[in-house]
């Protein structure tokens, strides 16, 4: 899938949540930019029930990954990720 351009960093944050929700959709995301390309996530989902904490990131990192990859890619780093559920 192609990425949409991504002007600002709520752009960046929108998509984030957006590509979150999509892989678990009873997710409540929160994403906050950190800095240039660099941003903070908190996930809630019943999915992560019974899930060891990297599981669980590994849930959220491969619903992002396409925002991740490439030279080009508008998320350069994860700075905080926080899995949880409800």
């Amino acid at each position: 899938m192609p990425l949409p351009i991504l002007n600002s960093a709520d752009d960046v944050c929108g998509a984030l949540r957006a590509a979150i929700v999509a892989a678990l959709p009873d997710a409540q995301a929160q994403v906050t930019a950190a800095g240039p390309g660099h941003f903070e996530i908190e996930v809630v989902s019943a999915a992560f029930a019974g899930l060891s904490m990297v599981r669980q990131q590994q849930l959220v990192y491969g619903a992002i990954k396409e925002l991740m990859a490439g030279d080009g890619a508008p998320v350069h780093a994860v700075d905080r990720l926080r899995t949880r559920t409800p």
